[in-house]
């Protein structure tokens, strides 16, 4: 009897070690279920090891039981529709009524696409990002320059040389990184736009060229995206929300598209760039932050379902193009504002008419389908005139920088001569603003824009000079012989005003030599002098 005695008595040893142990893990699960602190629960993995040896099987999986259940208790089913961090980073916007939660939310599940990391794009990115958008997709294969930094502020002195696309995430994501950034480094095109803009459900055009907006807008008519398009040069803007509410080809009550506003492209050689015009980068800055604003505007409110062109369309995961009953929605009435940073007011508002009945793209005789976008039939560069380089003189009328450095300092081949001061004339046709940065000493200033303006006069004499066309009196006075070299910054310019030179007679009759210095201050800057600005 007494072996049976001595197990009985050990048993019940054990069983009252266990019963207090479990005593002393329901006690510290009820601590951790009222401060809901982890860190009084044993683990799992530690408890299981500990009770491996001399614990019944019973007992253990009644306490294991009891701390699954404690896990429960850590990770509560989600009670509120936004993150806590979200509460607190959106709050300033979410307690505006044109906002509340319901934006926010719509903001969070929206995806947004920017075409065009620079002026533009990068403050229209950074309020994107800010605000909470979901998905914001970039799209650029530029890389970032240092004239780029006075205006496109997601990049930087030290990601000069790094794509644009990379330096605006790096800047965006540490904004804030609870938005995801889609990189797009190509060039945009008809045969990849469709494919880019599929997944988005808004389209920022943020470029710098005719043929881009063409492209951009014809591909959000096609896939039922609002466009907010925006422009920029000098001191003055525009912008404008188009393809909205987007409607079917040949729906009268949807948006107007680009087309609608501006049928035909303005002349290529009309079309002037940042480069070469100028620009404030205030005025970009604010036209990209407008661009922000309308995106956020139309994705708040909630944004029409996508009614699609009745073009089928489906290759190679593309965008299906397909039709779509709207929803009934209120939708401001279009209008193109304008801006102007040196006009009292600075803003003006012209309302816009609704889509042209024969619009090539969104009416009922509409041309540009999807399948003409991916078969290549649509060729904006030819549409809008691609401006190719300049090549309106013969060889006989251009002088290279390096054999005019020459001339500045040795002997003159047009007059055998040993070169002076007075040798030749060189005249400048840079705007005088640009005249005023930097020139070669002695030379003339002529703005283009005078002479491209200047109308040939009467045969009989200076009848109806007007003070504009005084440039050509002081040519025309000059020694027969003294030949006249025109320089620019690029060397297209001055091409066209040796033409117009010898249009007005200033050769007489091909006795003065009248030509243009190749490649202009630039290829003077490169070839004969490094120290020469550049801007």
């Amino acid at each position: 009897m007494a072996p049976i005695h001595s197990a009985m008595s050990s048993l019940r040893d054990q069983i009252a070690s266990c019963e207090a142990q479990l005593q002393d893990l329901r006690s510290q699960l009820a601590e951790a279920e009222s401060h809901r602190e982890p860190s009084h629960i044993m683990s799992f993995e530690h408890l299981s090891h500990d009770m491996d040896t001399g614990v019944p099987d019973d007992i253990r999986a009644e306490v294991l039981s009891a701390l699954c259940q404690s896990k429960d208790v850590e990770h509560p089913t989600k009670t509120w529709p936004l993150e806590k961090h979200e509460y607190k980073r959106y709050g300033r916007q979410l307690i505006m009524p044109e906002i509340g939660l319901q934006g926010q939310l719509r903001l969070k599940a929206s995806s947004v696409l920017i075409v065009g990391v620079g002026g533009l794009g990068c403050p229209a990115a950074a309020y994107l990002a800010g605000a909470g958008i979901g998905t914001i997709g970039l799209v650029d294969e530029d890389t970032v320059e240092e004239s780029n930094l006075h205006r496109q502020i997601l990049h930087s002195t030290g990601k000069v040389g790094m794509t644009k696309v990379k330096s605006a995430i790096d800047y965006l994501s540490s904004l804030n990184p609870n938005v995801r950034y889609v990189p797009y480094l190509s060039r945009l095109g008809p045969d990849t736009a469709l494919e880019t803009f599929q997944s988005y459900d808004v389209v920022l055009d943020c470029t710098d060229n005719p043929a881009s907006r063409y492209l951009i807008s014809d591909t959000c008519v096609l896939l039922g995206k609002p466009l907010v398009s925006a422009s920029a040069l000098r001191t003055e803007g525009q912008l404008m929300v188009l393809n909205n509410p987007p409607r079917p080809s040949g729906d009268t009550q949807g948006g107007p598209c680009y087309r609608c506003v501006f049928p035909k492209p303005p002349p290529a050689e009309s079309v002037v760039s940042c480069g070469d015009g100028g620009i404030l980068g205030p005025v970009v800055g604010v036209m990209g932050v407008l661009q922000a604003l309308e995106a956020i505007k139309i994705i708040a409110k909630g944004i029409e379902q996508p009614s699609l062109s009745t073009d089928v369309m489906e290759t190679d995961g593309m965008a299906t193009c397909n039709g779509g009953k709207p929803q009934s929605t209120t939708i401001e009435p279009p209008s193109l504002l304008l801006f102007s940073a040196y006009s009292n007011p600075s803003f003006r508002s012209i309302k816009l008419r609704g889509r042209k009945p024969k619009c090539t793209a969104c009416s009922t005789h509409a041309t540009v389908t999807c399948n003409a976008l991916i078969a290549g039939s649509l060729d904006y560069e030819e549409f809008c005139g691609a401006v190719t380089p300049i090549n309106a003189l013969s060889p006989k009328e251009r002088i290279s920088a390096d054999n005019y450095a020459r001339i500045r300092t040795g002997a003159n081949p047009f007059t055998g001569t040993k070169a002076s001061s007075d040798s030749h004339v060189l005249v400048d046709v840079r705007e005088k603003v640009q005249f005023d940065l930097c020139n070669l000493e002695g030379s003339l200033n002529i703005p283009f824009s005078v002479v491209s303006g200047t109308p040939i006069p009467p045969m009989n004499g200076n009848d109806g000079q007007t003070p504009e066309e005084r440039w050509i009196s002081q040519l025309r006075n000059l020694p027969e012989k003294k030949p006249i070299f025109v320089v620019c910054k690029l060397g297209n310019d001055s091409q066209l005003t040796v033409r117009k030179m010898k249009e007005l007679g200033l050769d007489d009759d091909g006795k003065r030599w009248i030509g243009d210095i190749k490649g202009g201050l630039k290829a003077w800057r490169e070839n004969v002098d490094p120290d020469f600005p550049e801007y």
